[in-house]
């Protein structure tokens, strides 16, 4: 049985952060499993191209990088000259990405092979305008849209697409052994995610008056890249809960799963931005899950499709401070269950069952 040769083209890719990059790495890494030889088509996004240069020498897959250029003409070129060169040494096409879905329209005039597109969420999130138009119009030319929620592919359910398909994100198990799931005070809820309004940190704060009033001691960690600490610094001062709040910024691995089993709930209470920035899945809230912790997030995006409600966490309304902390009750008073229920519904998200749903549907 011979191998299936696939390019993956994609927008982001590792070492550098982005969801869609962290994404496409474990697709790609999962896919040998399943005799894929994968070669990665990807920018070079740091100045010196060290840090790419070593990460691509660890991987079992081939990567390609296009250096960025000062005149961003000349990196799209570069890209799309790539593309239509790989893809002639290639049995099927995967892309992930809003360049990476825009590339594909263009050279699907120059080739018959499959072409499967993934959809995260914010890239087909865009009002009536040509760029949507234009993205509607690539989507079209792709054999196969992986959407990654129910949530995404509702984002596109009117755009006549041939197929799609919902394939959840996937995520690695952390190798630390879970947390035990007993509660015991104080309170202490976590985010992790980059410190922005799509992460919805700042609803967790606007909460955070009614929520201590029920627990005093409560604690609220804000773990990722803190992009707008201000502001939310500036909204716990204007509530007066700065000293409940805690930042810890960009933090190890190692360190991050150790925060993880010290809290108690994972909170991720995402909202759609003004710019169309949307929660496509929630890959946290598995991470979490995994060890131990349940989690409570927002209805109305595709964290509906991480969290398995009343079960491994509750789903509630991200600007109900209410249903917050009726959320939170509920949880601390069925701990056990709902602990060990995270555990088994993560699971279901690990990349050997994903990657097997990824190559049944990359066959050519």
């Amino acid at each position: 049985m011979h191998s299936t040769k696939l390019l993956l083209i994609t927008s982001e890719f590792p070492p550098q952060p982005g969801g869609i990059g962290n994404h496409a790495h474990h697709v790609a890494q999962s896919l040998g499993a399943h005799r894929f030889l994968v070669t990665v088509l990807a920018d070079q996004r740091s100045e010196s191209g060290e840090d790419e240069a070593q990460f691509d020498a660890n991987q079992e897959y081939t990567v390609k990088r296009v250096k960025r250029r000062t005149f961003l003409l000349f990196t799209y070129l570069k890209r799309m000259y790539l593309s239509i060169q790989l893809t002639k040494k290639q049995d099927v096409i995967l892309v992930s990405g809003k360049f990476s879905l825009w590339i594909a329209g263009l050279v699907r005039f120059f080739t018959s092979k499959k072409i499967v597109a993934v959809i995260h969420g914010s890239e087909v999130a865009i009002p009536p305008s040509l760029k949507q138009s234009f993205t509607k119009w690539c989507l079209r030319r792709c054999d196969t849209v992986i959407a990654i929620s129910k949530f995404t592919a509702s984002l596109v359910s009117n755009w006549n697409l041939k197929d799609i398909i919902i394939v959840p994100n996937g995520f690695s198990i952390p190798k630390s052994k879970p947390r035990e799931p007993d509660f015991t005070e104080p309170l202490q809820l976590i985010t992790v995610g980059n410190v922005t309004q799509r992460k919805g940190q700042h609803n967790i704060v606007q909460a955070l008056p009614a929520l201590l009033a029920r627990f005093p001691k409560l604690q609220y960690h804000i773990v990722g890249i803190p992009t707008e600490k201000e502001k939310i610094q500036e909204l716990a001062l204007q509530l007066g809960v700065r000293d409940n709040v805690i930042f810890h910024g960009k933090v190890s691995e190692e360190e991050k799963i150790n925060m993880l089993k010290q809290a108690n709930v994972f909170v991720m209470l995402s909202e759609t931005t003004p710019e169309g920035d949307v929660e496509g899945f929630g890959i946290a809230i598995l991470e979490a899950n995994a060890l131990g912790l349940p989690a409570i997030g927002a209805l109305g995006c595709g964290i509906e499709d991480a969290i398995l409600d009343k079960n491994s966490g509750v789903l509630i309304d991200p600007k109900s401070p209410e249903q917050m902390v009726a959320a939170v009750t509920e949880i601390l008073d069925n701990y056990h269950h709902y602990g060990q229920a995270a555990k088994k519904w993560s699971q279901r998200f690990t990349w050997d069952k994903i990657s097997k749903q990824y190559a049944k549907i990359l066959m050519p």
